[in-house]
């Protein structure tokens, strides 16, 4: 295991635990296949393992290890939901009253794995004020985009989504369609030419309106996934505290 062998680990474990009549070491086997079913991405038989460990734990600090392996699994195999619920399931038990702070730790990582950079940075100040993931929390809001904003100053003027999202070329595009085809319905019904303008205005410059209000939605949650995804791989690879 300790040489990251980890298949010949798990036959070894499983070797053991089949000799080991007296179960004294059904704890420390399990929990340590979890650990290798984890390291090669086999998640749900490492939450199985993790979840027999847990059973066959000695003490609350065996069985909330586990249970925190279990919830930090969950995050990596994209069910954010089911590690809150089993945080709170934990914080509900007495037996674990005495890791309140720790449980507000792993909150946190649920709702960065949530994309909720918000509550993640109000759980890492709870656990610690000022934490580094709370300020990196922090970071991340500030950066991100407003979905609503882009939407809401495209209804005002067309192409204003896509500029404030950086995307100006394709903003000055949008808001030259516009006119021109606003213009020309316009013309139309002035003009008595009311064929032309239902045309011009339900085909096109409708047809405009609408993508360019679609196009600032898009391009906004765009962004924010980018940002989302380079501050996790961030802390995948540099953030040196404990981490799923």
């Amino acid at each position: 295991y300790k040489s990251e062998k980890y298949y010949d680990a798990i036959t070894e474990y499983k070797r053991l635990i089949f000799f080991d009549t007296s179960k004294t070491f059904s704890y420390i086997c399990n929990f340590n296949i979890g650990k290798c079913y984890k390291a090669g991405g086999k998640l749900d038989d490492a939450i199985k393992y993790f979840s027999l460990a847990e059973i066959s734990s000695n003490n609350s600090a065996e069985k909330y290890r586990a249970k925190i392996e279990i919830v930090k699994t969950n995050l990596l195999r994209g069910t954010p939901k089911r590690a809150l619920q089993i945080l709170n399931d934990i914080e509900n038990s007495s037996e674990f009253s005495q890791n309140l702070d720790s449980l507000n730790y792993w909150r946190g990582w649920t709702f960065i794995f949530s994309d909720d950079w918000e509550k993640a940075k109000f759980y890492f100040n709870k656990f610690q004020p000022y934490h580094e993931l709370a300020i990196i929390s922090q970071n991340v809001i500030k950066e991100k985009y407003s979905v609503t904003f882009a939407k809401l100053i495209s209804y005002i003027l067309p192409g204003a989504g896509q500029i404030y999202t950086g995307h100006i070329f394709s903003g000055l595009i949008s808001l030259g369609y516009n006119l021109l085809f606003g213009y020309l319905t316009a013309k139309s019904f002035s003009e008595d030419r009311i064929f032309d303008g239902v045309v011009i205005g339900s085909l096109l410059w409708l047809r405009f309106y609408r993508g360019n209000i679609q196009n600032a939605e898009k391009f906004a949650v765009e962004k924010n996934i980018s940002i989302s995804n380079r501050v996790l791989n961030y802390l995948q690879n540099e953030y040196r505290g404990d981490k799923p």
